[in-house]
């Protein structure tokens, strides 16, 4: 059961983040062209999108092996098993949120690539939402790790 809860959570998480929000981002732009792109804006927005996509799964990937759990909270619901402590180190040294910060990372080469401004309307509805369970997340990780959480706080930013 624990492991088809990991792979719902991973599933979950790539269609959503990967495809779901790129995806409304270009119905929301009229659904522009989205090849050929000029070489400038492409080699742009394929080192955006990697280095967002690089960050994200290096923080999933460190959470599974170092914090043998899993990122995936949803607003409150353990949709895959959490870390059973902090993750202070590998990604987290970086800030609190590296995975989240990996996907703004990547929306923002989708919307580059889609270039038209509907596309940062969407992104700006999904940052929204992101704060949102950021800090219904971090309510909980004040609840489950106390002071260590708050010492965290005062040493790494949220983004």
């Amino acid at each position: 059961m624990k492991l088809l809860r990991e792979i719902v959570g991973y599933v979950l998480g790539g269609v959503l983040f990967v495809g779901l929000i790129p995806t409304l981002m270009w119905l929301a732009s009229g659904m522009p062209d989205l090849l050929p792109i000029d070489i400038a804006r492409g080699g742009v927005v394929i080192a955006i999108m990697l280095a967002g996509l690089a960050l994200s799964i290096w923080t999933i990937v460190y959470m599974k092996r170092r914090g043998k759990g899993n990122p995936m909270d949803a607003f409150g619901h353990e949709v895959a098993p959490r870390t059973s402590h902090l993750m202070t180190d590998g990604p987290y040294r970086l800030n609190r949120n590296p995975m989240l910060t990996g996907t703004f990372i990547y929306l923002v080469g989708a919307a580059v690539w889609i270039w038209h401004w509907q596309a940062l309307l969407v992104y700006a509805a999904f940052v929204a939402i992101m704060m949102v369970q950021v800090f219904s997340e971090e309510r909980r990780l004040r609840r489950d790790f106390g002071k260590e959480y708050e010492e965290f706080c005062k040493i790494r930013r949220r983004f």
